[in-house]
């Protein structure tokens, strides 16, 4: 028998943290193998790492924001590996700068297709948004936790807003008690 948990996939996760300094990007990106900069485009520096797969995007004012990792241990280990990286090159950075996720994106999956209409009434509107014209998801925002639940009719989902992954456990439990007591789920 499956679980929720196994249900459920981190598909992204976005931290930022803050070196505590101004950076001269123009240097740094010469310097830091493989950074990408183009400021006419935008206005950091674009750093990738293959392990753990992740993009780190650099600022002139020194924070940092870490994005494209599948979990909350590969950003922190994807951090570490670029201030560490920017430490080789002579730079002060603290010993364990504070990283503060700010999303992680996490998708589910029903195995049911949904009746998105049904839902949207049963829900009521206080909650929702379901404009299929569109968007061909239905938008569900929970206040416990606080994270937003886009819900398909193949029966997929798309939570976003967590900022631990158990508030995608959370999420799944209450969308999935909420739409069998409607009457809505198998």
């Amino acid at each position: 028998m499956s679980t929720l948990a196994d249900t459920i996939q981190i598909e992204n996760v976005v931290a930022s943290s803050d070196l505590g300094q101004e950076l001269a990007l123009d240097q740094l990106s010469t310097d830091l193998p493989g950074a990408d900069y183009n400021p006419e485009d935008f206005p950091g520096i674009v750093y990738r790492l293959q392990e753990p797969k992740s993009a780190t995007l650099i600022f002139r004012s020194g924070k940092v924001v870490c994005t494209g990792a599948k979990s909350v241990d590969d950003v922190h280990e994807a951090l570490e590996i670029v201030f560490d990286d920017i430490r080789e090159l002579g730079i002060d950075v603290a010993s364990n700068p504070p990283i503060e996720v700010q999303n992680i994106v996490s998708s589910a999956n029903l195995k049911q297709s949904l009746n998105l209409n049904a839902i949207a009434i049963g829900l009521g509107l206080e909650q929702i948004e379901y404009e299929p014209e569109q968007f061909p998801g239905l938008v569900y925002r929970l206040d416990d936790p606080d994270v937003v639940v886009l819900l398909f009719g193949s029966g997929k989902l798309v939570i976003t807003g967590a900022n631990e992954s158990e508030d995608a456990q959370h999420a799944l439990v209450h969308v999935k008690d909420r739409l069998t007591e409607l009457g809505l789920l198998e």
